[in-house]
């Protein structure tokens, strides 16, 4: 099983640049986006309708900002927006689906760099996911965890460590809940096949930095450990352009004892 994951940087803008394209040539399974800013009845025909997809959506309140989406060859069981508290949900930040094998979790994860209330905000969200999955997991569900995290774990994941220590999306106490998640049973699954430096899922588009690859690793696919046995491949697609994000995948091994139904 193949599972993409994209901080878009706006639907609408994406389609322009190829998604419908790449969506249907990656051959994934499940495609999960973040940052799509717009509501369902904003869309194209197109967008509802990928061949062989069904697509879920949740858009912010405010227009123009945040959201998530969801396209699936495989039908979940259902689909659900937010944690329950309307604070984080009414900014379209999270999508849960159940696949019986496992829960997926696509998440837009705030930044915290604005001001001073929006890095609490987004340490309140970090919380409020942790305790959300960790009561999933310790009910006996398996979880992958994916989306724009918007925080670099470790030195090796950005370009420029030294420089930014004091900036959000490295500091320390952001960097702390991500060794906190996964010191909870949670595998970084980039990581867990690979060491390299110099791969990065983000660049800033103002300054070019993409052509220097002077970027950011802040989307990530987590896993429960006892998804551990199944890890087939992690990997960057850094070719793909069309956002100031790339793509990031997994693949999986089997979909458990049932197989699912495919809708392709």
């Amino acid at each position: 099983m193949k599972l993409i994951s994209w901080n878009v940087n706006g639907i609408r803008a994406a389609e322009r640049k190829g998604f419908i394209d790449y969506a249907v040539s990656s051959d994934a399974d499940i495609i999960c986006l973040q940052e799509i800013k717009a509501l369902p009845e904003q869309l194209s025909p197109a967008l509802h309708h990928i061949p062989g997809y069904t697509a879920w959506f949740n858009g912010a309140e405010r227009k123009g900002y945040s959201g998530t989406a969801l396209y699936s060859r495989i039908q979940p069981r259902r689909v659900e927006n937010g944690f329950g508290l309307v604070e984080f949900d009414r900014e379209g930040r999270v999508q849960i689906a159940d696949y019986d094998d496992f829960l997926l979790y696509n998440i837009y994860y705030p930044n915290g760099a604005a001001r001073a209330e929006r890095l609490d905000y987004k340490m309140r969200f970090y919380e409020a996911f942790h305790d959300h999955v960790l009561r999933q997991r310790d009910a006996g569900r398996s979880i992958i965890v994916c989306g724009d995290v918007n925080t670099a774990h470790q030195p090796i994941d950005l370009a420029r460590p030294a420089e930014n220590e004091k900036t959000s999306g490295f500091l320390p106490e952001e960097r702390a809940f991500i060794d906190r998640f996964i010191e909870s049973g949670f595998i970084d699954t980039f990581r867990h096949f690979s060491g390299a430096p110099e791969q990065y899922t983000w660049w800033d588009m103002k300054t070019r930095a993409r052509e220097r690859n002077v970027g950011w690793r802040i989307d990530y696919f987590f896993v429960s450990e006892d998804l551990r046995p199944r890890l087939v491949e992690a990997g960057i697609q850094s070719d793909v352009m069309g956002s100031d994000h790339c793509p990031i995948s997994l693949e999986i091994a089997g979909s458990g004892p049932a197989r699912l139904q495919q809708t392709r």
